[in-house]
């Protein structure tokens, strides 16, 4: 998953990586697409992204996303914007410096403290599985089982919950546990997902 001369350097401080890129992800079923456009400095994420759907069990959507972390690689602030047959949402999620969050969307809006959730999570979503990857040092030194409290976001529902993801890091791949599916992914040197087991892959 990683290189082994990346393995000691602690989780909690800045990681070494500073790059720009474009990952695509496609649906095993090619119903889905997920494109984004990441800017990486350290543990900090900005990213720009879009997901396609075309599932047989939804109405078809179109969601682009904002990301942007802080520099330990915490979720700062998730903005979506929803576009289906019928018309168009937002949703905003933002975490504030006394670590409760403020969920606003079409129906009102949330204060919690989500379990005490450090990442947001999309369903079915890449890109937002790396989150607790790239925060905990998950790529560079696999060590066992994590339960990680998360802000879970249902599309194209738009709906909000807390829940709870199991990341269990092993030398060649790291089991997760959603509220919707057991799978593992592996992961690159930067801790993003090449392929997520019988849902998604890289392209």
């Amino acid at each position: 998953m990683s290189s082994p001369q990346s393995a000691q350097q602690p989780a909690e401080h800045p990681g070494t990586d500073d790059f720009k890129s474009m990952i695509t992800w496609r649906r095993l079923t090619n119903s889905r697409l997920e494109q984004v456009r990441l800017h990486v400095t350290g543990d900090r994420i900005k990213a720009y992204g879009r997901i396609i759907s075309a599932e047989a069990d939804y109405e078809p959507y179109s969601a682009s996303y904002e990301l942007i972390t802080n520099d330990v690689g915490v979720t700062r602030r998730l903005s979506i914007h929803l576009v289906q047959a019928g018309g168009e949402s937002q949703l905003a999620i933002t975490r504030d410096g006394e670590n409760n969050w403020l969920v606003q969307t079409a129906e009102g809006t949330v204060h919690s403290d989500f379990g005490g959730a450090q990442d947001v999570d999309i369903a079915m979503s890449p890109m937002f599985k790396a989150l607790p990857i790239r925060r905990l040092g998950l790529h560079r030194e696999p060590d066992g089982e994590h339960s990680i409290p998360v802000v879970y976001v249902y599309l194209p529902e738009a709906k909000v919950e807390a829940a709870t993801m199991t990341y269990n890091a092993g030398p060649d791949a790291i089991a997760i546990t959603t509220p919707i599916a057991s799978t593992s992914v592996t992961v690159d040197d930067s801790g993003f997902v090449v392929d997520y087991a019988g849902i998604s892959t890289r392209i």
